[in-house]
């Protein structure tokens, strides 16, 4: 399965806590990502929380796109990426 890193800008700032309301919201993200076999993997939030890099496994970027349109997500860009491994490990 491909994997992407998607940036995302948000003007305001992430709103996302450890309360019970953000923890439902990312479960009900995780579930319409899997309507279209995408993956949620981790994410990395910039200090000032506007910008994140989320790191996802998914078939295509069209369908990270419509995850993220059904998610009400940005999406700045998409880039496949893989891993490099420092210590050459295969």
């Amino acid at each position: 399965m491909p994997r992407y890193v998607v940036e995302r800008t948000f003007s305001e700032g992430l709103r996302i806590t450890a309360e019970l309301e953000s923890v439902e919201l990312c479960r009900s993200m995780i579930e319409r990502n899997a309507d279209e076999g995408v993956t949620w993997l981790h994410s990395y939030v910039s200090e000032d929380k506007r910008k994140t890099f989320c790191v996802y496994d998914g078939p295509s970027p069209e369908a990270i796109r419509k995850t993220a349109a059904r998610n009400e997500l940005p999406v700045e860009r998409i880039t496949q990426v893989r891993v490099l491994d420092p210590y050459f490990n295969h």
